[in-house]
């Protein structure tokens, strides 16, 4: 096991618990720390470094989204993206919480017209200014779809140099659990995790819509931490 999986293994997150139990199994969220993941890295390189040595059979690891898709060169600097009027217009409706930017800033909304097109995301702002009114939220993202839910803007606690960047959600994420799983020897499933500290979603995985479910509420309170923690990867195991 390298240094950086035995400095992570066994020890939960400032904040978080290393154990928790769901449908009355108590499993642990074993954070592994690495290094910040760069665009001319590869994913699966980067999995087999920090991970091979620290599953078990009968593990799940998974991958937070953003790394896959930083591997996928689909990160984009804040100067390198040319923002029009109507991204600047529809981002000052968008409701900003701590927890994360979403699409409250020019540069994230451009990146949503470009991703989900701009009919489909002008629809879901028109659909959720008017069921805003009677006071039902979530609409937006619900019509907008995952990839608009899976664009990460920086916030004061992004690691640099991600904190000058938006990145995209990952492509083929379920495609990208498979390969990983096969890469691990097959015996541990693999989930790609769009997690943070107000909900989560599972973008791609080995597992059964149960088992994803399942899986959402074991990390519900975000045990990958959302600033400085630089554990973009985690195992999920059984006690």
């Amino acid at each position: 096991m390298s240094d950086a999986n035995a400095g992570a293994a066994n020890a939960a997150n400032d904040g978080k618990a290393l154990e928790v139990e769901v449908d009355g199994e108590t499993v642990q969220r074993i954070p592994l720390r690495t290094r910040v993941v760069m665009p001319e890295d590869d994913i699966d390189q980067v999995v087999v470094e920090y991970a091979k040595d620290a599953v078990r059979p009968g593990d799940l690891l998974f991958v937070t989204e953003k790394i896959v898709a930083i591997t996928q060169g689909r990160s984009y600097l804040l100067t390198d993206i040319k923002v029009r009027p109507l991204a600047r217009f529809l981002s000052k409706y968008v409701v900003k919480t701590p927890y994360g930017i979403g699409l409250g800033m020019p540069e994230t909304m451009e990146m949503a017209l470009r991703e989900c097109g701009t009919p489909r995301i002008l629809f879901a702002a028109a659909v959720a200014a008017v069921t805003k009114a009677f006071g039902r939220r979530g609409d937006f993202y619900r019509i907008a779809g995952d990839k608009a839910r899976a664009i990460d803007g920086p916030t004061k606690n992004t690691i640099p140099p991600y904190n000058q960047a938006v990145v995209l959600g990952p492509d083929r994420p379920r495609e990208v659990a498979a390969r990983l799983k096969s890469l691990l020897g097959g015996a541990v499933d693999v989930a790609v995790v769009d997690i943070n500290d107000i909900g989560g979603n599972i973008l791609g995985s080995t597992l059964d819509k149960a088992g994803e479910k399942r899986l959402v509420r074991i990390l519900g309170d975000n045990p990958l931490g959302q600033g400085h923690q630089s554990t973009p990867l985690g195992i999920v195991r059984p006690v």
